[in-house]
């Protein structure tokens, strides 16, 4: 049932009561307001729970999917209520991140569940010495492993989508979905 469907929910502010006096002991009055009581009880509890709505751990299941499309995050509906809830609570964070290792290898961790190993081809140097050998390899990329239980039970699209997301857009990236143990 919606929210706006909630049967006998009571107005928190009744309009009957606002009416001017003259319309006080008007019954067809008081009954046509009362009407638009039922039709505005839902918006007011909601007016008055919206910070409750805006809270990922806090707001009703069916209004999740909303919430994360406020902060771009695609979500997948086959996922664990408290997976779902966590990405969509940690959002904010790991895209101001975006682009970082950590950042990469926290949101796959809360999109897979799995423990995440990201391996960089490159890397930054310094030198006091003209010439010296950068570390890394010469191409750029990176390789991506997920390790869980049943690797066929991962959404290979969700992960790739992810990376995507996550990573810096020049690298290109290998992706292993491997089980747990294995390298």
């Amino acid at each position: 049932m919606s929210r706006g469907g909630v049967r006998g929910l009571p107005s928190a502010h009744p309009l009957g009561g606002l009416l001017p006096g003259v319309y006080a002991e008007d019954r067809f009055a008081q009954r046509f307001v009362a009407g638009l009581d039922d039709v505005l009880a839902p918006v007011f509890l909601t007016m008055d729970c919206l910070d409750a709505y805006l809270d990922p751990w806090l707001t009703p299941r069916d209004f999740l999917p909303w919430l994360a499309s406020w902060l771009g995050v695609q979500i997948d509906e086959t996922w664990p209520e408290q997976r779902t809830r966590a990405l969509v609570a940690n959002a904010a964070r790991l895209q101001r991140r975006r682009g970082t290792r950590q950042s990469l290898v926290a949101y796959l961790r809360l999109v897979t569940g799995g423990d995440i190993e990201v391996t960089e081809s490159g890397g930054a140097h310094w030198s006091a010495h003209p010439g010296a050998q950068p570390p890394g390899n010469a191409s750029p990329g990176l390789v991506v492993v997920v390790r869980v239980a049943d690797p066929g039970a991962v959404d290979r699209g969700a992960v790739e989508r992810a990376v995507r997301e996550m990573s810096p857009a020049h690298l290109p990236v290998e992706i292993r979905v491997v089980r747990a143990g294995a390298s």
